[in-house]
């Protein structure tokens, strides 16, 4: 299947642009940065190469398929693309980066780095306490895909006890000890010395972390959440770290995004921002995967193949084969 116009939305150096087209020769090539592309920009072409903001896909004649630079497909299963549409997501180019950001919060929780720093920045030498270590801890991972199943390797190799929750049934690999649905959660909760959540944005895990579920965990349980802000109740995070619960939260993803300056989440000290700064492509490493899946794809999609990561419009997850 022959393709005409491209247009690509994520950063292209003159080595990765003559890559791309030699992927598919004869294309019309445009390179635009997502947050510069326009309506007609998008409405010409025929693959997208990036994250172009839904709206601007919306009614496009010619488009065919998107393929994102995000594992995430918020906003584009919703009616946004033209029916036919195949639509791939960036699973797999992730994992690395993120599991290793959650890794960070998870120690730096439990080292008191973040109390440490404020010390620090005050002159202050003074000793904030016991720690926790992640060996001979029970960590439960909610969210099972590549990222999930990433940091489940890396506190599995340091001594954690594992326990995964993911949507779907499925045989439980070797770097978990239990594996569940999410109907189980409130059962797995107490258990836990870490949570670590990497849900993506539905209907389904909207405020799945509500104050009832946040009681659940642990008095002196760790909470990292790093898939999407609104998996967690701010309100009620906010009322229960205020009573004392829970010995840490390190969040890269909030609710809302930006969080305001006058969020009181601000404020908690044993809690951990990061400005959804995990993913993107802050380590070229990252980038370089998902360029290699753009050029996999480009070359599936002119011989007619079976194409990676085809996003589920029903569902918002990648299909599983």
């Amino acid at each position: 299947m022959k393709i005409q116009n491209v247009l690509v939305a994520i950063p292209a150096d003159e080595a990765h642009r003559a890559k791309l087209e030699a992927a598919a020769p004869g294309a019309s090539f445009q390179y635009i940065p997502a947050k510069e592309v326009t309506k007609e920009d998008a409405q010409k072409a025929e693959v997208v190469i990036g994250n172009v903001a839904p709206a601007l896909l919306t009614g496009s004649p010619n488009l065919k398929w998107v393929q994102l630079n995000s594992a995430g497909t918020d906003g584009y299963t919703t009616g946004a693309l033209p029916e036919g549409t195949i639509l791939t997501n960036a699973t797999g180019a992730y994992g690395l980066t993120i599991s290793e950001h959650m890794l960070a919060l998870t120690l730096s929780l439990m080292k008191h780095l973040p109390t440490y720093r404020d010390h620090q920045a005050g002159k202050l030498w003074k000793d904030a306490g016991p720690v926790k270590s992640v060996y001979g801890s029970t960590v439960l991972i909610l969210g099972l895909g590549d990222i999930g199943g990433e940091y489940a390797r890396k506190v599995k190799a340091l001594g954690a006890y594992t326990i995964g929750v993911r949507r779907t049934k499925a045989q439980k690999p070797d770097y978990l000890d239990e594996l569940y649905q999410m109907d189980s959660l409130e059962e797995l909760l107490p258990r836990a010395d870490v949570v670590a959540m990497v849900l993506p944005g539905t209907d389904a895990t909207c405020h799945v972390m509500n104050k009832e579920r946040l009681l659940l965990m642990k008095k002196d349980a760790i909470l990292v959440n790093v898939g999407r802000g609104n998996a967690i109740d701010p309100a009620a995070l906010y009322e229960v770290m205020q009573g004392g619960h829970l010995w840490g939260v390190g969040l890269d993803v909030t609710e809302p995004e930006p969080l305001p300056a006058e969020s009181p989440l601000w404020e908690l000290p044993n809690l951990e921002i990061t400005p959804h700064s995990s993913g993107g492509f802050h380590l070229q490493e990252t980038y370089e995967r998902i360029v290699n899946i753009a050029l996999r794809n480009l070359s599936h999609y002119q011989k007619e193949e079976a194409m990676e990561n085809i996003v589920d419009f029903s569902t918002g997850y990648r299909v599983v084969k």
